[in-house]
């Protein structure tokens, strides 16, 4: 198979946009909509996953993701992606969202996550200092069909508990609650105001009260450690995990290839000193996407010192800068993420970004899913990298109580716990920017939409442990190269 036919996508690529006038409806006709959607689409039409035989190579499709990032760090990448399916399934955006371009949609648009995953979720502080619960991860977002991002939140469950070693009826439990909570959820801010679903979230001290009857002694125990843990994760704590002080400054700790200072990559002082200049010009450019306040914020801070740092699975190989920079002193420190904003993996799907700056795709998206976006989040191009060519970032907090649970200490009940939390998330998410009220009628009363993806899910899992197993092929033939680093 060649790498073009290989890298094709399924189907042409359907354009999709978030329906601003919508509003305009009565909730009557945006009812009819959605019932209109499922007479056309029905329910159980989204049990079946069927690739077809000319289904793209999922490891041709990760070769093409490879040729735009970091020669030397793609490898590494391939080795996270193989430690198991789960750790595959994180990696595979690109080709599961060509999967999904061959299942059904009802035609419903929303602001798409693009990577729905389970650990695409967790804590963080909102910008009042409460901890809140919510989607937090965005390479991908990008207007598209609802039923992707609860296709692939829906399958990681499944995928997640089969790693844990759950029987089959434990995980269609797990997978029909997340399926049956986002639904139940969708179809109750259908009947709330727009103002209410805005202001909607999942604050964790009204969480934790909320289930306090439903955890033993012990699972409290431990959601309250975590919650304490979450508070400590900020950038304080990182200038003492990833520096040290040379000559009275804080200064960044080599750990190739994962965390590299910049004085390691360009280590000529004139060069250095080139870049810091052009790093000013950034952070300058990225001041003008904040609010007013949150740069004069911003201003109070100088450039300390910048790594280049690898993160997550399937960002590994994307261009990922980690940036300290101080207030006051030594002990007011700041550190800022660029991460590299490519095209998003469903674009060639559902149409490119109105955004010309993929890193203000990203940020967009994000404001426009999260009810509480970091206070720093912005974007900013660089028109000559490293590499000579341009590149979009966006950047943020690295660590702004930032938590998220350690999924293979859940037990079963654990699990489907954390899954209804995602699904209720999931559908506030959506219910920001889509048509609540018609993807509730779409979805209906019973629960026939969560069964069938719940079917799916099973089916997807199955397709993803091939896959898993076809990357650890193409590793043993020498096709690629993969690093193991975890």
């Amino acid at each position: 198979m060649s790498v073009m036919t290989a890298v094709r996508p399924a189907r042409p690529a359907q354009r999709y946009q978030l329906d601003t006038e919508v509003g305009h409806l009565t909730p009557a006709e945006r009812s009819v909509r959605g019932k209109a959607a499922r007479a056309e689409v029905p329910l159980e039409s989204h049990a079946r996953f069927d690739p077809p035989p000319d289904r793209p190579d999922p490891i041709a499709l990760l070769e093409e993701q490879a040729e735009s990032r970091i020669p030397e760090l793609v490898p590494v990448r391939y080795g996270r992606m193989m430690v198991s399916p789960f750790t595959y399934y994180r990696g595979a955006a690109l080709p599961m969202a060509s999967d999904l371009a061959t299942t059904p949609v009802s035609g419903l648009s929303v602001q798409a996550c693009g990577d729905a995953h389970l650990s695409n979720f967790g804590i963080f502080g909102s910008a009042e200092r409460r901890l809140v619960f919510d989607v937090n991860d965005f390479d991908e977002t990008l207007p598209g069909p609802w039923e992707w991002d609860v296709k692939r939140l829906a399958a990681s469950m499944e995928v997640a508990a089969r790693y844990s070693g759950f029987p089959g009826k434990k995980r269609r439990q797990i997978v029909s609650s997340t399926v049956g909570r986002y639904r139940e959820a969708m179809r109750a801010f259908a009947g709330m105001s727009d103002l209410d679903v805005w202001y909607a979230r999942a604050d964790m001290e009204e969480l934790r009260a909320q289930f306090e009857d439903q955890l033993k002694a012990r699972q409290r125990k431990a959601v309250d450690k975590g919650l304490t843990k979450a508070r400590t994760r900020d950038s304080m704590q990182e200038v003492g995990k990833l520096t040290r002080m040379v000559d009275g400054q804080p200064r960044i700790i080599s750990d190739p290839p994962l965390v590299v200072p910049i004085d390691e990559l360009i280590p000529t002082e004139g060069d250095r000193a080139s870049l810091e200049t052009l790093l000013t010009e950034l952070i300058g450019k990225y001041r003008r996407t904040l609010e007013t306040d949150r740069r004069y914020l911003l201003d109070q801070f100088e450039f300390a010192d910048m790594a280049r740092k690898v993160v997550g699975v399937g960002s590994v190989g994307t261009r990922c800068w980690i940036v300290l920079m101080l207030g006051r002193d030594t002990a007011d420190p700041l550190f800022l993420q660029v991460k590299e904003a490519e095209a998003s993996v469903l674009s060639r799907f559902v149409g490119a970004s109105k955004y010309a700056n993929q890193g203000q795709r990203v940020v967009a998206g994000q404001r426009l899913m999260q009810a509480s976006s970091d206070i720093f989040l912005g974007w900013q191009r660089n028109e000559v990298g490293m590499d000579g060519k341009p590149h979009d970032f966006y950047m943020r907090q690295l660590r702004d109580w930032k938590f998220s649970l350690d999924i293979e200490d859940l037990i079963p009940r654990g699990m489907r716990l954390y899954g209804q939390l995602c699904g209720w998330t999931l559908a506030r998410a959506h219910a920001r920017s889509g048509d609540r009220i018609a993807i509730a009628a779409y979805l209906g009363g019973s629960d026939t939409f969560d069964q069938a993806v719940t079917e799916f899910a099973a089916a997807y899992a199955d397709q993803n442990e091939k896959d898993h197993q076809a990357l650890l092929d193409a590793a043993s033939s020498g096709r690629i190269t993969a690093e193991r680093d975890l």
